[in-house]
């Protein structure tokens, strides 16, 4: 029978339950038990497809095509493995069921309320991925932060399952103890009325997980003990680090996976971090960089860098760059800065290989049109993802083809030269204004061309790559483009819709429609990714 442990965070946000929650997990499957993860966010919205990635960060993208919160990046990147839209549940997505169900007359007439029906859907919803997985832990991280209205039903129904089950239920809070400047102390009063305000949902946190710019002392641990009514031994410090794949070995050294163990009745059936332990040497012991830079436009926040809009592809540029015993040096480039001033492309000369990721919407779109001819002509190595492989696409066409009004309909939608197009069913749903969860999403195969990059990369000719675009390179111009050295490496047999291009005499341009760093693991990094980086390495000398 599978035990349950929620996570959920005290004092603010961002302090890292997502990582947190994903090193619990790593260090229990080290322990030889079989563990998934879930992740609750408390809006409204049915997924995250809709959101502004400035606000929001980064949409990840499962297999079957859902649109979820970064967190479900995290847990498969840290457990490996390929979660479902099961293992993503919202508050929208709960209200709309239970909605559906007594339209249905599934609650055969009864008054649907709020209290108990909400919290019994989320319930329905956990035990059912245990079901599934037939996991030995199910990990479910409560978004948002104790304290707010928007999460209380889904601290409810983690009461109720205490209730019923209380020998298979954990409660971990993970809580931020500031170091204000001016005192230079470490304070517990914060965490001290986060865990109060999770007494007060019904809940008394088995563990607290004590976030802090510095390790979290005795003295610390013995008043947050005393007034969290938790043991000592159950504080677990969690300095900042330097790479988040530390986390799950940083906790081993307080003995995190033996005290859940203990707590829950269990015992480990094995003990091996050492493929972990082996990464975290490869990180902190290299030295040699390779420098990649970034064309974006989702990284401005006011005065701030909001890093998670790109979080995976950042992720993966560093798994790669370990493999190859490198230390990656990311900068983050403004597409804008090049529409204003063309001159400042030189600067592309001093990275060692340049990626345009996704997104969506015309602005910054010439500037990074610009970067790309650059590196095109100056024989730097170039991934484009996604939007990238398609502004790839439109460059070439200008620039070597001689179509010069070359463009995509989704910048200008009566394009005479429409490159890169939306398909038939696309643009009945644009029209419709049917915008969630419509695009091209989850995993598609590509089978890919023999003698090109992707297949060395590859090693093979076939593979399957997870999809967030509705926009695609339009197949009345291949031709054109193949004539002038553009090479169709990667396509979906079964629409016949361009997967990969690449370029010929160049040391690795390549661009693909759909988002590899989806795909890319900690221990097995994507082999595009890892293919892009040998080509840096050897651009740098």
């Amino acid at each position: 029978m599978a035990k349950y442990i929620f996570i959920s965070g005290g004092v603010m946000s961002g302090i890292g339950k997502g990582v947190a929650t994903a090193s619990i997990g790593k260090i229990l499957q080290s322990k030889g038990f079989k563990v998934t993860a879930i992740k609750i966010d408390p809006y409204i919205n049915v997924d995250a497809g809709t959101m502004n990635p400035i606000e929001h960060g980064e949409v990840f993208v499962t297999d079957d095509g859902t649109e979820c919160d970064q967190d479900i990046g995290n847990y498969e990147r840290f457990l490996n493995l390929n979660l479902t839209t099961d293992n993503y549940i919202t508050t929208g997505r709960v209200y709309q069921t239970v909605i559906n169900r007594e339209r249905n007359l599934e609650y055969e007439g009864k008054c649907v309320e709020v209290v108990p029906h909400i919290p019994e859907e989320v319930i329905s919803r956990i035990k059912k991925v245990a079901k599934k997985t037939r996991a030995d832990f199910v990990l479910i991280e409560i978004g948002g932060t104790v304290g707010e209205y928007q999460n209380l039903l889904f601290l409810e129904a983690a009461r109720m399952m205490k209730l019923s089950r209380p020998q298979d239920i954990l409660f971990i809070l993970v809580s931020y103890l500031p170091i204000p400047k001016m005192i230079g102390e470490m304070k517990t009063k914060p965490t001290q009325h986060a865990v109060r305000s999770l007494n007060m949902a019904g809940i008394q946190p088995d563990i607290i997980i004590a976030r802090s710019q510095t390790p979290v002392d005795k003295p610390r641990k013995r008043k947050i003990s005393i007034f969290c009514n938790v043991s000592q031994e159950d504080v677990i410090s969690a300095p900042d680090i330097e790479s988040i794949y530390e986390i799950p070995v940083n906790f081993e050294k307080e003995n995190l996976g033996n005290i859940i163990l203990k707590k829950i009745g269990l015992k480990s059936r094995k003990n091996n971090l050492k493929d972990w332990e082996n990464l975290i040497h490869t990180i902190k012991r290299t030295k040699k960089k390779v420098r990649i830079g970034i064309i974006g436009k989702y990284f401005k926040t006011g005065r701030f860098t909001l890093l998670d809009s790109y979080i995976s592809v950042i992720e993966a540029i560093k798994q790669a760059s370990w493999f190859h015993k490198r230390k990656p040096e990311i900068s983050w480039i403004g597409a804008e800065e090049y529409e204003k001033d063309p001159k400042s492309l030189k600067e592309l000369k001093n990275y060692d290989g340049i990626i345009v990721p996704g997104g969506f919407g015309q602005r910054g779109v010439e500037g990074k049109i610009k970067a790309i001819e650059f590196c095109r002509k100056n024989k730097i190595p170039f991934l484009g993802l996604c939007l990238g492989m398609q502004l790839a696409v439109i460059e070439f066409a200008r620039n070597v083809c001689g179509l010069k009004t070359a463009n995509s309909t989704e910048f200008s939608k009566n394009c005479k030269l429409p490159v890169i197009d939306v398909l038939p069913e696309q643009k009945a749903l644009l029209k419709e204004k049917r915008y969630g969860g419509t695009m091209r999403l989850g995993a598609y195969q590509c089978k890919i061309a023999p003698k090109t990059a992707s297949s060395r990369a590859y090693g093979g000719s076939e593979t399957s790559e997870r999809h967030r675009h509705r926009y695609e390179l339009n197949n009345g111009f291949r031709d054109t483009l193949e004539q002038k050295g553009m090479i169709m490496a990667g396509i979906n047999p079964k629409r016949d819709l361009v997967e990969i291009i690449e370029l010929k005499n160049h040391p690795f341009f390549v661009g693909t429609q759909f988002h590899p760093e989806f795909k890319s693991r900690p221990l097995n990094p994507h082999p595009l990714y890892k293919e892009f980086i040998k080509a840096a390495l050897k651009n740098k000398k």
